[in-house]
């Protein structure tokens, strides 16, 4: 078994945040004004140009340098500092929070409800201009 360190991949450090918020690829593509064929060849690429990195970094609501640097063990750190395990009562764990999940499930679909209404409104300025071709 190799100890190597793994290739800088960006691509699939994109495809791990827009997972870990939520997106879909019609989401981000969406967001991008490109196909979901396009963010899948970005997700499939080891490089991505700077610009385009700054505009999904944006999407996505995480710093480029946040991309660059994003590693699975570091989420998994995070995790495991944000969630202690106080005690084991009757085989039952007491699990305490840092923060309140319900106000940020609030929070991921009030993002989630903002993105579908543009999509929406797109559709609908689509079928005005269809209509005005008639």
């Amino acid at each position: 078994m190799s100890t190597s360190t793994k290739p800088n991949h960006i691509g699939h450090k994109i495809s791990r945040i827009r997972e870990l918020r939520g997106l879909k690829q019609e989401a981000l593509a969406f967001e991008l004004k490109v196909s979901q064929q396009t963010v899948s060849k970005i997700e499939q690429s080891e490089t991505v140009e700077e610009q385009i990195l700054e505009q999904i970094a944006q999407v996505l609501g995480v710093p480029v340098e946040g991309i660059k640097n994003f590693s699975e063990e570091a989420v998994f750190n995070i995790i495991g500092h944000t969630f202690k395990d106080n005690s084991v009562n009757n085989g039952a764990f007491n699990i305490s929070c840092t923060f309140n999940p319900l106000e940020k499930l609030v929070e991921l679909f009030e993002e989630h409800k903002k993105l579908y209404e543009r999509l929406l409104q797109s559709e609908r300025e689509k079928i005005e201009m269809l209509k005005g071709r008639n």
